[in-house]
């Protein structure tokens, strides 16, 4: 029964939806254009900004009064909120089960937020387990987060393949560890010199598909 390490964010749930619905409804909110969602998009970097500079950067191009530990709350609860599992990704992720394979989340991340998807959009019912980055004092892309989520679930890393959308923290820590993977290239070219993935697909569905066929 081999491992199925998975990504989280923009892998098994979507979270460019999300964070631009909570977007489009913040600046509503604050009279703000509608038009401003694309910057506020483009600030985020896909979740890559921390934040704390992102929450300052809207403080400061709205003049807002909001204290900055109120909006990075916001930040958090309001993605969550509109975060939900997709039928297909669960159903994909049951047929990899029945399949023997086993999966498990291994994320990057705080685990107030990322166990807070995993639970409230009912992910928890379709993975054995799940490793957060802030919990295992480690992250993505070192070998040893992936060893930690093998260990969680009392099974060896041998066989096991990594999916995600990340070139460097998905394809870059299965390259490190030893292992295959897929890459979910979200309408990107790979371009990393250094190491590159197995496969490369457009969706979770597709990425599933391609381990159970291997």
């Amino acid at each position: 029964m081999p491992l199925l390490l998975l990504d989280l964010d923009n892998t098994l749930l979507d979270r460019a939806g999300p964070f631009r619905r909570w977007g489009e409804r913040f600046l509503d909110s604050i009279d703000a254009p509608h038009t401003d969602i694309d910057w506020l998009v483009s600030i985020d970097a896909d979740g890559l900004t921390d934040r704390w500079d992102l929450a300052d950067a809207i403080r400061d191009r709205y003049e807002l009064r909001i204290p900055s530990i109120d909006l990075v709350e916001e930040l958090h609860d309001g993605v969550v909120a509109q975060t939900r599992l997709d039928p297909l990704t669960a159903c994909a992720l049951r047929i990899a089960d029945d399949a023997g394979w086993v999966p498990v989340v291994v994320c990057n991340g705080t685990v107030r937020v990322e166990d807070a998807k995993i639970r409230r959009t009912g992910l928890d019912q379709y993975v054995a387990d799940w490793v957060i980055s802030e919990e295992a004092g480690v992250s993505k892309p070192n070998p040893r987060i992936f060893a930690l989520a093998a260990q969680r679930v009392r099974m060896p890393l041998r066989g096991s393949w990594v999916i995600g959308d990340s070139p460097e923290a998905d394809i870059g820590g299965a390259a490190a560890v030893g292992l295959p993977s897929v890459w979910l290239h979200r309408g990107r070219t790979w371009s990393d010199v250094r190491f590159a993935p197995s496969r490369t697909v457009d969706g979770l569905i597709a990425a599933v598909a391609t381990v159970l066929a291997r």
